[in-house]
């Protein structure tokens, strides 16, 4: 994902940096905090709250608002009862596009200590509305008489400003015949009222109702906020029940791991977006609230995550982004002929001086491979052969860019630098400025080759030849041999040793040095085919110190390097869908002993996050928190964090397919924590998968006709 601050200078602000009071809506300049937000979300739209269901102040710089389409819609949304203070009571979600906040007006008909008049606010997200219902309930036995007023405003401000601590001025308000509306810019919004309230004050954005209630009544009022783009959205919401995937039911002997599944698909299913271009597509948006749009890294891995769950997602994802596939060389957007995207915004993104995006912009390195192994894998899952055909030319571009434009140098890596000077200064998925550095502290000098970027090389070459081979197209030895050779210069350049013996760096520099870094990147390389099996033996071992392994998932950074923060962005904090690679990679490779407790600390931090895990959190560690601390900047829900959960599951099941070899295996691999376990709606080929593990560990599958199913024992190696 993108940064809010480019940091070639460790020494500069870097992304979610905290205000120095620690308020969760800090100073001007500074990314807000969300840690302590209610994100209620329906692709494109969300609300961000306080727990308390109050939608902030805009003079306060925070992230509270109503958002569609990358646009604050609302930036105020308030409720208050004249001179009777409002204690909160209660409020959260209730699913992933509601919520719900109970509060008491203290003193308020009161006779005895018992509370007696209440407000509840129940609130909806839809694409393009917001609906707040507003019940005020007197439970006394009094009548009583309260003024509520309903404070709205907005700024209408652009989602980089928000992100970036920014303090536009209010749009002012102009009444209507139920309510206030604003507009700027070809940007809509209207809040109707129902009931019209009592008085209104568009100047300064306020609904009143005089409210007089008997003993057992209840006042209700619906507030309904609209907003709109003229021109439409740019990546519409699907329509409702057109999943692209199978929901899957788990029943498991660990109920945080059931109820982290149940939660992550319903994040999922309201981060759906669709291809204007064709809206039969949909993909993955990456995550609420700064990345709720189409990136190429984030809705890649996610589509791929959720392959056990049907190939029509993944089949989106490659088809929006394959009409979007660099058709030119440009400097400012950094598009080269086959390359995949990094993101698409409405607009460009001015950030600052020194940082800005253009609209749709092509800054990433490892997009390209991804989109290739994903479509060689959604074909092993099922994907139907003319689908996959129809793509092989799009794969066929990609791999040109490998070879071509990925490896600009010639060396057999692929490489990145922002020539724009504007543009992002890492283009791995850890984008941030500073995080590629030496173990002394030292940032990288680009061009930068990672090491993670050199696994989805080898393993897209791979899988690139075995769809060239298999459709009977002319290339497959060609980049079988690139891959070797990859392997082998690998091999040769990347590895160093420390103390604690061999290990390959993070990445290489400019000038072809070794970053030595010890990184969580390890877990990217297992299972991809690129390491035999002495060299990802090593890796198991250093991912299971607990340097790296944090006991609630795999720290960024090893707490042995010099520049080690936990709150770092990819410096020492813990990224989920990192970790759950890092599981997947384990068992590929042989090492499920290694991967139980990297799943297991996912299973703990699920549970500190009502699971509803974020993109990224503190890498503190078991040892000291119980549970993990927030990252105050994280998106929550986010797409591959969220997929994580899926990923998982799989690993614990050892569940693999190759459906044009006519199989399925399952494998459990470290399932006793979750034994027994049932999971019902996987989907291979388009059918049902059920997936039963008993107690002794005996696996009872049930496949769709005509594939073979095959029952493994791994063992722990």
């Amino acid at each position: 994902m993108d940064i809010t601050v480019k940091t070639h200078d460790i020494t500069n602000p870097a992304e979610g940096a905290a205000p120095p009071d620690g308020s969760p809506q800090g100073p001007a300049g500074l990314q807000p905090f969300l840690h302590d937000a209610v994100v209620t979300l329906y692709a494109p739209s969300f609300a961000i709250s306080r727990g308390d269901g109050q939608i902030g102040d805009p003079g306060e710089g925070g992230a509270d608002g109503f958002y569609h389409g990358d646009t604050r819609a609302l930036s105020r949304l308030t409720v208050e009862a004249g001179g009777v203070v409002l204690a909160p009571v209660r409020g959260g979600l209730d699913g992933a596009d509601r919520a719900s906040f109970r509060a008491v007006l203290r003193g308020l008909g009161e006779h005895t200590p018992d509370p007696a008049v209440t407000l509840r606010r129940r609130r909806h997200v839809t694409p393009g509305r917001l609906a707040e219902t507003l019940d005020v309930t007197n439970a006394g036995r009094q009548d009583v008489r309260v003024r509520l007023t309903v404070t709205a405003a907005t700024d209408l401000a652009p989602m980089e400003r928000v992100k970036s601590g920014d303090r536009p001025a209010a749009v002012p308000a102009v009444a209507t015949g139920d309510g206030l509306a604003w507009s700027q810019e070809a940007f809509t919004v209207r809040l109707g009222s129902t009931p019209a309230a009592t008085t209104a004050d568009p100047a300064a954005g306020r609904l009143a109702y005089d409210i007089a209630l008997a003993p057992g009544e209840t006042w209700t009022a619906v507030l309904d906020c609209e907003a709109a783009h003229e021109e439409g959205d740019q990546f519409p919401a699907p329509p409702a029940g057109r999943l692209p995937w199978r929901t899957p039911r788990l029943r498991s002997a660990d109920r945080r791991f059931d109820h982290w599944l149940d939660q992550s698909t319903a994040d999922l299913d309201r981060l759906r977006l669709t291809d204007p271009a064709d809206p039969a597509d949909q993909f993955l948006a990456a995550g609420a609230p700064w990345f709720l749009t189409l990136f190429g890294r984030d809705s890649l891995w996610a589509a791929r995550m959720l392959l056990p769950l049907g190939t029509d997602l993944a089949a989106g994802t490659l088809r929006t982004l394959a009409r979007r596939q660099g058709g030119a060389t440009d400097h400012d957007t950094e598009e080269q002929p086959g390359k995949i995207l990094h993101e698409v915004r409405r607009s460009a993104q001015r950030f600052d001086d020194t940082f800005a995006l253009p609209p749709c912009y092509y800054g990433t390195v490892d997009a390209t491979p991804l989109w290739i192994t994903l479509l060689h894998d959604a074909w092993r899952w099922g994907l139907a052969p003319d689908q996959v055909e129809q793509l092989l030319p799009h794969a066929e571009s990609a791999l040109r860019w490998m070879g071509e434009y990925g490896d600009a140098d010639g060396d057999g890596f692929l490489e990145y630098i922002d020539l724009t000077g504007r543009g992002l200064a890492n283009q791995g998925w850890k984008d941030s400025g500073d995080s590629i550095r030496h173990r002394d502290g030292r940032l990288a000098d680009s061009p930068i080759a990672l090491c993670e970027v050199q696994a989805y090389a080898y393993e897209a070459a791979r899988g690139g030849a075995d769809l060239l081979r298999a459709f009977g197209r002319p290339g497959a030895d060609r980049w079988e041999e690139w891959a070797e050779r990859l392997r082998v210069h690998f091999r040769e350049r990347f590895w160093v040793e420390d103390a604690r013996g061999p290990y390959p760096a993070v990445a290489l520099d400019r000038d072809k040095r070794p970053v030595d870094s010890v990184t969580s990147g390890f877990g990217h390389l297992l299972g991809t085919g690129l390491l035999d099996h002495e060299e990802s033996a090593l890796l198991a071992a250093r991912i299971s110190a607990p340097d790296l392994d944090s006991g609630h998932g795999l720290r960024t950074l090893s707490t042995d390097s010099v520049g080690f923060n936990p709150y770092g962005y990819h410096i020492g904090s813990i990224w989920p869908h990192d970790t759950a690679i890092a599981v997947h990679g384990l068992v590929r490779a042989g090492f499920p002993d290694a991967a139980a407790p990297l799943a297991a600390g996912l299973l703990t931090a699920s549970a500190g996050f009502d699971a509803r895990l974020p993109e990224l959190f503190a890498g503190h560690g078991a040892a000291t928190d119980a549970f993990p601390a927030p990252y105050p900047a994280s998106c929550r829900p986010q797409a591959w964090a969220a997929a994580s959960s899926v990923l998982v599951l799989q690993s614990v099941l050892g569940l693999s397919a190759d459906v044009p070899g006519g199989t399925v295996t399952v494998a459990p691999a470290f399932a006793e924590a979750y034994r027994p376990l049932r999971v019902e709606g996987l989907d291979v080929a388009g059918g049902r998968l059920d997936i039963t593990v008993a107690a002794d560990g005996t696996a009872h599958v049930e496949a769709p006709a005509g594939l073979e199913v095959k029952r493994e024992q791994l063992t722990p190696r």
